[in-house]
């Protein structure tokens, strides 16, 4: 019990002090960021982007991603959001500039984390570096986001994203990952593997 009530006045530190930050070039980005990510559309806009690449294994991160989010967004809003019904922090004193609306639902743990997480962890398992990489920034602005804007408690991103990282890694499970392919279609029904090539 003790231990819980450290982590709890942690949290609430770390919040104060991230959602009371004033970062330049933040102000703005971060609200509208967080408002993309509404809904997942803004993953749902990454993966059409993959998809439409030409290339199969960004089409099966693709779809491995938006599975992934199919998994931990239901477990994060339907189950354990009702479970722990935590309240949203209480954004009075913190900058007005960058509040976004305040979801009704209660707060831990985050939904947007938890989806985030999904995507990136999912899109790792099947796309290259050089896609993987900028997908976990993203998700990882999304994730520090939902803090700075005064949604969430740094705790309730975490464990959304644990959440999601489940949910992806569980997508390997489910649905075989092709290691080490990264295959470009050439016409319909042929694939070339650029590791082939001479």
């Amino acid at each position: 019990m003790r231990l819980r009530s450290r982590l709890g006045t942690l949290d609430r530190r770390v919040f104060t002090a991230v959602a009371g930050a004033r970062l330049p070039g933040l102000e703005r980005l971060m609200p509208g960021l967080s408002r993309a990510a509404d809904h997942s559309l803004l993953w749902a806009g990454v993966a059409g982007g993959c998809a439409l690449s030409g290339h199969v294994s960004l089409r099966r991160a693709a779809t491995r991603g938006m599975i992934a989010i199919g998994v931990a967004s239901p477990t994060v809003n339907l189950v354990c959001k009702r479970l722990f019904g935590r309240s949203r922090p209480s954004l009075d004193g913190f900058p007005l500039a960058r509040l976004i609306r305040v979801p009704t639902s209660t707060s831990f743990p985050s939904g947007h984390a938890a989806s985030a997480a999904a995507f990136a962890t999912a899109v790792a398992m099947e796309a290259p570096l050089l896609v993987t990489a900028p997908v976990a920034l993203l998700a990882a602005a999304v994730c520090f986001s939902r803090v700075y804007t005064g949604v969430h408690y740094p705790g309730d991103v975490f464990a959304g994203a644990g959440i999601g990282m489940a949910a992806g890694v569980l997508t390997g499970r489910l649905w075989p990952v092709r290691h080490g392919e990264y295959i470009r279609e050439t016409a319909p029904g042929t694939v070339i593997n650029p590791a082939e090539d001479d």
